[in-house]
């Protein structure tokens, strides 16, 4: 199902930012959904994802504590909740979504069918 990022924008540092993820046109029925953020010239980075199965969230170190990443019960939109926002968490997020055999957390981006166009975050004072 394609994807649709919404959400970014400027925020301050400290400050807190919600994306979201839209199924267009359907749901995410039996598909886990994943959060990457990309920063020019580096690879793209999984920020967290969640189940499709159970709707567990996993989280990346960096972010663990301040995002929160949470699926509304008719599986067609998940959110990104970013708080405490810092600088290095800067870059253009994209959502993906796939059907995954194991947990979320073990696929690299590589693994996600479909994509949205990105939304850009800026931390900046």
């Amino acid at each position: 199902v394609p994807v649709v990022e919404s959400g970014g924008g400027l925020v301050q540092p400290g400050g807190s930012l919600t994306l979201s993820c839209a199924a267009s046109g359907g749901t995410f029925y039996n598909q886990a959904v994943a959060w990457f953020r990309q920063i020019p010239g580096k690879e793209r980075e999984r920020v967290g994802c969640i189940n499709s199965s159970d709707g567990r969230p996993y989280y990346e170190d960096s972010v663990k504590g301040r995002f929160t990443i949470a699926r509304d019960n008719a599986k067609t939109t998940v959110t990104l909740q970013m708080n405490n926002l810092k600088p290095e968490d800067a870059g253009t997020y994209y959502c993906a979504a796939h059907v995954l055999a194991l947990s979320c957390n073990v696929y690299g981006a590589h693994e996600f069918g479909s994509w949205g166009q990105g939304t850009q975050v800026t931390v900046s004072s």
